[in-house]
């Protein structure tokens, strides 16, 4: 049976990537990455034993647990294709490297000491990942920390949904609408306040967006952008449209698309309860890398500034969660 420890590490290093990127970049057309995947799919209602051995290598042989394992190795671009229309290469890959390593090791190259040194810094770069994602998972997110994030962020938990007109002016980047005329900024201030006018005065806000807006996306759907957060529209629009009361008819605001008339219909922000799943994932990777500064700083660390060059200055602390407990 195959070591799938050294196996899977194995593969996740370089010689596995060069050979699977020359099959990875050979171009398919649509039609036969299709034919491909079903080919190479079993039908969804077949069992699946995860102990059947689907490879065999001479003495070596791997079970569909252990190719999926090999598989959940692979950098995260690479895992789909292996998956799918690369599932075929992706074993042909195994067999060359399996049959490769074991001609390696009968020739006693895992004894070569430059051999080895590559051994020992792959080794030491999967255990340092390791250690990283352990220290993600791991590490304690205290409520002091989230509240923190969240006060930071709160921005990024907002969101509205809204509707709009938009005027365009001449010489705005976006096609104008076929068969009518080029407005000056005037022209076009003048016509989004006698759009705002009808609205103001009961006009369906639906109907005038289909007849008179210039963005003929939304115009098809009544003006409807549905919802967005912020950093999603332009600043102008965005600014408008996060300080509206829900139903409230903006004035014209300009933006460099035009004048837009907007109506906000729905604002919400996410409570900080129903945040902490997003918030805890956005902080533990930074916490991690405080803790890993924490260790190298109780560490004797000595790097000759005469061989590798001065330290950097350093860079001033951005803020952040508390440090890990």
């Amino acid at each position: 049976m195959v070591d799938v420890k050294f196996c899977t590490a194995f593969l996740a290093f370089s010689t596995f990537s060069a050979l699977f990127a020359q099959t990875s970049a050979m171009p398919k057309t649509p039609a036969s990455l299709a034919a491909e995947q079903a080919a190479q799919q079993p039908p969804a209602d077949a069992p699946v034993d995860p102990n059947k051995v689907i490879l065999t290598i001479g003495s070596t042989t791997i079970t569909m647990d252990q190719y999926n394992k090999m598989v959940d190795a692979l950098p995260q671009q690479y895992q789909t294709f292996a998956r799918g229309a690369g599932k075929r290469q992706f074993a042909e890959n195994i067999v060359q490297l399996t049959l490769l390593a074991a001609d390696a090791e009968k020739k006693g190259l895992d004894q070569d000491p430059s051999v080895k040194e590559q051994i020992a810094v792959s080794r030491k770069d999967i255990l340092a990942k390791a250690m990283f994602e352990d220290m993600q998972k791991n590490l304690k997110v205290d409520d002091a920390a989230i509240q923190t994030y969240y006060d930071a962020h709160k921005n990024e938990y907002e969101s509205v949904k809204a509707k709009h007109i938009l005027i365009r002016v001449k010489g705005a980047p976006m096609p104008g609408v076929e068969g009518r005329p080029e407005l000056t900024d005037e022209q076009a201030l003048v016509k989004a306040n006698a759009v705002r006018a009808k609205l103001v005065s009961g006009a369906d806000f639906a109907t005038v967006a289909k007849a008179d807006s210039d963005d003929s996306g939304s115009a098809a759907q009544g003006g409807d952008l549905g919802e967005f957060r912020r950093g999603m529209m332009v600043p102008p629009f965005e600014q408008a449209a996060f300080s509206l009361k829900v139903g409230e008819i903006s004035q014209p605001v300009k933006s460099p698309f035009g004048y837009h008339i907007i109506v906000v219909q729905e604002h919400k922000l996410k409570t900080l309860e129903d945040s902490k799943a997003d918030i805890e994932k956005a902080i533990r990777p930074e916490m991690a890398r405080k803790a890993v500064e924490d260790m190298r700083a109780k560490a004797n660390v000595k790097i000759d500034d005469g061989y590798f060059g001065p330290a950097p200055p350093p860079t001033p602390a951005a803020p952040g969660p508390p440090a890990a407990k």
